[in-house]
C-alpha cells in the first residue's frame, strides 16, 4: 500500500481558501488557490494530501448538501479536477475527507422527509421517530451525531444509503482519480459497512487507501486486513506534546513502546498508524507547547518513530492556533501564500532523510535509553540502524550507552561521529544516527 511509506499534509480546504463560513451559495473558484501551492507542497517533501471536506456543505463541511458537487464556496467540479491532476503531475496523491456518518439538515434525503414526512421515499435513510418532534420543530425526531441535531445521522444498515455512497465513491475516481479517503468519526462507523467499503474500493481502484479518524480504544478493532488500512494514532499525538510539556520523555516512550515494542505484548505491530502533532481539531503544536525551543523536537520524535506522519498547514513554519469552544476557524485560517522559515527547513530535511530510510519507515521500534529530558530510541530493519537520540531540556547533555559504540551518520547535520559510549547532545536537539 502506497500509503504506508508517504509523507501526508492536511490541509482544511474552506478556511485555506478564506470561503464564507455559511454557505452564501456563490459559486467562486477559491480552490485554485491549491495552484499556486502545488510547489511548495512538493519542495516540502509531501507526496500525498489529505483534503477536509470540499463537497457542498451548510456550513463547514462536515454538514454536508450534495456529495457530488464541489462547494460552490471553492468552485466547480472542473476546478477541482483540474487541482487533482495539477497534484498527480507533481507526484502527490489526494485522499479526500469521506463524511458517511452523518449529513447536513440541507441534505436533499432529509429534505425531502421534511416536505413528505412519513411519504418520503428517504425517510428510512436516517434514524426518525415520527412520534416525537426536534428541536427545530421538524414535527419528528431524528438522531444527530453525538447530540448534534445540524449533523443528521445516516442509517448505514439501509442498502439503498450504501448503493448512495458507494456511487459518490466511484464517481469521485472517475472524475478527480482520487487515492483514497479519510473517514471522518470512523469509529462510529457500522463495522458490516466499513467490511463493504473495503471490498467496494479494492474493486474500484485496487491500491485505494482508507484511513480512518479514531480517537480511542483497540485500533486493532477497526484497522485491519477486512476494514481500514490506517487510523489516527491521537494516543501518541497527546503523548508528543504532553510528555515535554511535562518534561517526562518516560510517557511518550512508554506509548511507543507500548504500541510497536518488541514484547510479545505490544498491541500495533505491523499496524499502520497515522501519526501527527496537530489537526484541524486540536490546538496547533506551537500554541500547546510551553517551551517553543522544543517544537523541533517534537518534529524530530514524530519524523522517526513508527507510524505515517503528517502535517498541518502551517504548523511546518510554527503557526500558533488555539482551540476554542465554537471557533474551529482559528484553527483553520486562510493564509495568503507559505511563509516558510527555518523550522520549515529543518522539517523539510527530516522529511527527505525518513524518506529515504528504510529504517525509519518500516523498521522495529526499541527504546535504548530514557530519562526525563532525553530519550534515545532505535529503528531498524535488516538492512539499516537508526539511533533517534533526543535532548529536551535547555541544557546540554553527556548521553551513556553501550548502543551509543562504532562510527555513525548523523543523517541532520550530515556529520560522521566517531562514538565511544557517550554522545554529546546539545540543547533542544534531535540527532539520527546511521550506525555503521
Amino acid at each position: 500500500m502506497w500509503a504506508y511509506n508517504s509523507i501526508f499534509y492536511q490541509i482544511y480546504p474552506i478556511g485555506f481558501c478564506g470561503a464564507p463560513t455559511d454557505n452564501d451559495g456563490i459559486t467562486v473558484p477559491r480552490i485554485r488557490k491549491l495552484l499556486d501551492w502545488t510547489d511548495y507542497v512538493e519542495e516540502l517533501g509531501i507526496d500525498s494530501l489529505l483534503l477536509n471536506p470540499v463537497f457542498e456543505s451548510d456550513h463547514h463541511g462536515y454538514d454536508t448538501r450534495d456529495l457530488t458537487a464541489i462547494d460552490c464556496r471553492l468552485g466547480t467540479n472542473q476546478d477541482f479536477k483540474e487541482v487533482c491532476e495539477a497534484m498527480h503531475a507533481h507526484g502527490i496523491r489526494i485522499v479526500l475527507d469521506g463524511v458517511f456518518n452523518h449529513v447536513g439538515r440541507g441534505f436533499f434525503a432529509f429534505q425531502d422527509v421534511q416536505k413528505k414526512k412519513w411519504d418520503s421515499p428517504y425517510k428510512d435513510w436516517f434514524y426518525i421517530s415520527f412520534d416525537g418532534n426536534s428541536c427545530y420543530n421538524d414535527g419528528f425526531w431524528y438522531e444527530g451525531w453525538e447530540g448534534h441535531f445540524e449533523l443528521v445521522k445516516l442509517n448505514l444498515k439501509n442498502p439503498a444509503v450504501v448503493e448512495y455512497l458507494f456511487s459518490c465513491i466511484q464517481m469521485w475516481v472517475k472524475e478527480f482519480d482520487i487515492d483514497g479517503l479519510r473517514l471522518d468519526v470512523a469509529y462510529s462507523l457500522d463495522r458490516d459497512f466499513l467490511r463493504s467499503l473495503r471490498r467496494f474500493t479494492q474493486e474500484v481502484k485496487p491500491d485505494f487507501a482508507l484511513i480512518g479518524e479514531v480517537l480511542f480504544g483497540d485500533y486493532n478493532l477497526i484497522v485491519n486486513d477486512e476494514m481500514l488500512h490506517i487510523c489516527t494514532n491521537y494516543e501518541c499525538y497527546k503523548g508528543l506534546f504532553s510528555s515535554l510539556n511535562d518534561m517526562n520523555l518516560f510517557e511518550i516512550a512508554h506509548s511507543l513502546n507500548r504500541q510497536f515494542g518488541p514484547e510479545q505484548w505490544c498491541i500495533y505491530r505491523g499496524r499502520h498508524l497515522m501519526t501527527f502533532a496537530d489537526n484541524h481539531d486540536v490546538t496547533r503544536l506551537a500554541s500547546i507547547l510551553k517551551q517553543k525551543g522544543q517544537i523541533p523536537v517534537a518534529y524530530g520524535i514524530l519524523m522517526g518513530m513508527p507510524g505515517i506522519p503528517c502535517l498541518y498547514y502551517g504548523s511546518e513554519w510554527g503557526e500558533e492556533g488555539v482551540k476554542a469552544p465554537d471557533n474551529d476557524y482559528a484553527l483553520r485560517p486562510c493564509f495568503a501564500e507559505p511563509k516558510p522559515n527555518e523550522l520549515t527547513a529543518f522539517i523539510r530535511k527530516l522529511i527527505r532523510i525518513r524518506q529515504h530510510s528504510d529504517a525509519l519507515c518500516n523498521g522495529a521500534y526499541q527504546n535504548v535509553q530514557i530519562f526525563n529530558h532525553q530519550l534515545v530510541f532505535e529503528r531498524k530493519t535488516d538492512l539499516e540502524r537508526v539511533l533517534v537520540a533526543v535532548n529536551a531540556s535547555c541544557d546540554p547533555f553527556t548521553m551513556h550507552h553501550a548502543a551509543l559504540a562504532g562510527e555513525a551518520a548523523e543523517l541532520i547535520s550530515e556529520n560522521t561521529l566517531h562514538l565511544s559510549g557517550q554522545l554529546e547532545m546539545p540543547p533542544y536537539s534531535v540527532q539520527y544516527l546511521r550506525m555503521q
